[in-house]
């Protein structure tokens, strides 16, 4: 990746299964134009994968912290992924 871009893997709690987060967060990722993947996790979580420019991954963690309308987000943990492949375009997976 170039200087300016990374990856970070999240981790996002909360009521964030249920009420369209992965939908969401595509459709987020898409408007910043990051890379990555979003799942839902079986403990009820979801977790992230964000490739892109340093200010677009800033936008987009504070982004998590609101979620769509129905989220009731608890906690967003962030890790350095900048080693990960980060895929072409954004994929919700399972």
């Amino acid at each position: 990746m170039a200087e300016d871009r990374r990856a970070a893997l999240v981790r996002i709690t909360g009521r964030v299964q249920g009420v369209a987060f992965r939908v969401w967060t595509r459709d987020e990722a898409a408007r910043l134009g990051l890379a990555g993947w979003v799942r839902n996790e079986h403990d009820g979580s979801v977790t992230a994968l964000i490739a892109g420019p340093e200010a677009a991954i800033s936008m987009m963690l504070s982004r998590f912290w609101k979620g769509p309308p129905a989220a009731r987000v608890s906690n967003v943990e962030s890790e350095d992924a900048s080693s990960v492949h980060a895929p072409v375009g954004f994929q919700i997976t399972d």
